[in-house]
C-alpha cells in the first residue's frame, strides 16, 4: 500500500511539473516575463547611471547590455526551452555586427544625404569638446539598440512567430514598434506609421534574413548613433551633435521636430533595403508558415 502511494504521489509531481513546464513555454508566457526582466533592468542601470563620469556611464552601459543579454538566454534557454542560435558568438558575432553597422550606415548617410540635396538640411560643426558629445550619444544609442531589439525582435517577434508564423510577426511587431513611439516628443500619427515601417519592417526584416540578433542590434546601434552624431533628433528625442542642424522646407521631407526618421525619405529606402531582406530570408528558408511545426 505504502509503495502505491508513493508512485500515486509521483504521478501527481509529474503532472504538476508537466503542467508548469507547459505553462512556462507558452510564448506569451516568456515573451512577458522576459520582457518584464529586461525592462526592470534597464531601469536600474538606467538610474545607476545619472551623475556618474563618462567612464562610468560607458561600464554601466556595457555591464547593463550583458544582464539584458542574460536575462533574453535564461529567458529562452529555461523558460521557452529553446535553443538559441540567434546568440551565438563563435564564428558569425563579428560579422554579423559589421555587416549591421554597413547597413545602418548606408541607411542613415543615403537618407540624409537625400534630404540635403533636397534642401531640407544644412549641417554647421559645433563643437570643439568632441569627447563630451560622442560618449553620451554612444551609451544611449548602445543601451537603446540591446533593451529594444531584445524585447521587440527578440521576445515579442518569436513568441508571435511561434504561434501564427513570420507574417504575422513583422506586421504586429512593426505595430507595436511604431506605437511605443507615440509618446516620444514630436511625435504625430504620421511619425509612427514611418517608425512602423522603416523600424518595424526594416527591423524585422533583418531579423528574418539574418536571424541573428548582433546583426540587428548592430544595426540598430548605429543607426541612432549616427543620427545623434549628425545632431538630428532621434526619433524626436534632440541631443548635442557634433553638429548643429538647420531644417528649411516641408516636415515631409526633413522629418520636422521629431526627426529624420518622420521624412518620407527613410520610408522609402527603408523599403528598398527590407523588401530583398525579406526575398532571401524568403529564399534561406527563414519564414516560418502557420502550416510548419514550430517546437
Amino acid at each position: 500500500m505504502r509503495k502505491t502511494n508513493i508512485q500515486g504521489n509521483e504521478v501527481l509531481s509529474g503532472k504538476s511539473s508537466s503542467k508548469l513546464v507547459a505553462f512556462f513555454q507558452f510564448p506569451l508566457v516568456w515573451m512577458l516575463m522576459g520582457t518584464l526582466g529586461i525592462i526592470l533592468a534597464n531601469v536600474t542601470f538606467n538610474s545607476l547611471s545619472e551623475d556618474v563620469s563618462a567612464l562610468g556611464s560607458i561600464i554601466l552601459t556595457l555591464v547593463g547590455s550583458a544582464v539584458v543579454i542574460v536575462i533574453y538566454w535564461l529567458a529562452m534557454k529555461f523558460l521557452a526551452r529553446r535553443p538559441v542560435p540567434e546568440l551565438l558568438l563563435q564564428r558569425r558575432a563579428g560579422s554579423e555586427v559589421i555587416l549591421g553597422a554597413v547597413v545602418g550606415l548606408i541607411f542613415i548617410s543615403v537618407s540624409t544625404a537625400l534630404i540635403v540635396l533636397l534642401d531640407g538640411y544644412s549641417f554647421k560643426w559645433s563643437t570643439e569638446n568632441a569627447s563630451s558629445v560622442v560618449w553620451p550619444i554612444i551609451t544611449t544609442s548602445l543601451g537603446a539598440a540591446f533593451v529594444e531589439e531584445l524585447i521587440f525582435r527578440g521576445l515579442a517577434f518569436q513568441a508571435i512567430e511561434k504561434m501564427g508564423g513570420s507574417l504575422l510577426a513583422l506586421t504586429l511587431t512593426s505595430l507595436f514598434f511604431g506605437i511605443a513611439h507615440l509618446g516620444n516628443p514630436g511625435a504625430t500619427a504620421w511619425g509612427a506609421l514611418s517608425i512602423t515601417i522603416e523600424a518595424g519592417v526594416l527591423l524585422g526584416a533583418a531579423f528574418l534574413w539574418r536571424r541573428n540578433v548582433w546583426f540587428i542590434v548592430s544595426l540598430h546601434f548605429f543607426w541612432n548613433a549616427i543620427e545623434g552624431l549628425l545632431g538630428i533628433p532621434v526619433s524626436g528625442h534632440s541631443s548635442s551633435g557634433l553638429f548643429t542642424v538647420e531644417v528649411k522646407g516641408p516636415a515631409l521631407l526633413t522629418g520636422g521636430q521629431f526627426g529624420l526618421e518622420a521624412s518620407i525619405i527613410p520610408v522609402i529606402i527603408s523599403l528598398l533595403i527590407a523588401i530583398p531582406m525579406l526575398i532571401l530570408a524568403r529564399r534561406k528558408g527563414h519564414l516560418i508558415s502557420l502550416r510548419k511545426d514550430r517546437n
